[in-house]
């Protein structure tokens, strides 16, 4: 029988949350079926052991790379398996090679995926966590994290809607997801301005330039828990380069960045596909209107009132999210 999320009613959080699978890959709403490349960090083995269990669960063959090993030939395509630094040490014996295990992540990065072959990414955190992976809370400052590299809609209309109800959700969505204090404290996914939020709100007919600039002028960094300027790049390369440091790094592709999860690959009632689908509900929240006109009107209301802490929002957003629950939840998922 599937298995769904854990109850969550702290500060108002929605029910509908609660009705999201833990096996089963919801679809992305509206128009062909998006691709979503997927990077894991995890601790508790060593990158050598961890290409060995995707050759095993996959298929493919092991070979090594400039940045640790690879899989090739697999079930999902190429997979890179890597430390996430140059630290050599953790392939190493001995106690720096111990400590470097413990607290520098193994980072998994699949190729873009169809929908489809997602759950063979889940199969493979369960094979990973049997041999000995660990996520992010199990210890202190370890911050593993997940990111879904979800493709953009083709419509930059619905592509600027997801990007206006990440900013409506992004406080409640930390809250749902839990996330461990370790990820919080660190600049890698941290929200955007407020002002950004407040322009998204404002500007529902922004074009794509419009948004580069925006973007460049209230938030041009990566370390934001959705990182829009992969998308950026790809939407316009040279816009974006001209309004950035001389020799920013910039990877352009048609995805969202999203970095927020945190990996928990050790626990029982967490999987990737928790976290796939807590974005797609985002994306059918930028899909009805009716509800992102009323949670619009909420935030200038909120934001108009200087008595209000940014701490009472996802309980005023949660709200407006259960009482559209019917219309979010479709295509089986449990009601």
């Amino acid at each position: 029988m599937e298995r769904f999320a854990g109850v969550m009613r702290l500060r108002g959080m929605p029910a509908v949350f609660d009705s999201l699978p833990l096996a089963t890959f919801l679809p992305t709403p509206h128009g062909p079926a998006r691709r979503c490349g997927i990077e894991i960090e995890f601790g508790g083995i060593s990158a050598e052991a961890a290409a060995d269990c995707v050759a095993t669960q996959l298929g493919g063959q092991v070979g090594q790379s400039s940045k640790g090993f690879e899989v090739s030939d697999s079930a999902i395509g190429r997979i890179e398996v890597y430390l996430d630094t140059a630290f050599e040490a953790a392939r190493k014996d001995g106690p720096l090679g111990q400590l470097a295990r413990r607290v520098i992540p193994v980072e998994i990065v699949t190729e873009p995926l169809e929908q489809g072959e997602l759950p063979h990414v889940n199969a493979l955190c369960d094979a990973l966590a049997r041999i000995g992976a660990t996520g992010t809370r199990d210890g202190l400052l370890l911050g593993f994290g997940v990111h879904l590299n979800v493709e953009v809609p083709q419509d930059f209309a619905r592509l600027l809607r997801i990007c206006t109800a990440f900013a409506l959700c992004d406080d409640l969505l930390r809250d749902l997801g839990e996330v461990d204090g370790s990820r919080r404290v660190v600049p890698f996914i941290d929200p955007w301005p407020r002002r950004f939020g407040d322009w998204l709100v404002d500007t529902p007919d922004a074009q794509p330039g419009d948004l580069i600039a925006r973007y460049l002028k209230d938030t041009p960094n990566r370390n934001r828990a959705l990182d829009l300027l992969p998308a950026l790049a790809h939407l316009d390369e040279d816009q974006l380069r001209r309004g950035l440091p001389k020799g920013h790094k910039l990877s352009p592709r048609p995805a969202f960045h999203y970095r927020l999860p945190d990996c928990r690959i050790d626990e029982a009632n967490w999987s990737v596909a928790l976290e796939w689908n807590r974005w797609v509900i985002l994306e059918r929240i930028a899909d009805d209107p009716v509800l992102l006109a009323d949670m619009r009107r909420a935030w200038r209301k909120q934001r108009a009132d200087w008595s209000r802490w940014r701490g009472d929002w996802p309980a005023t957003v949660g709200k407006l999210i259960e009482a559209r629950r019917t219309a979010l939840l479709r295509d089986g998922v449990a009601a």
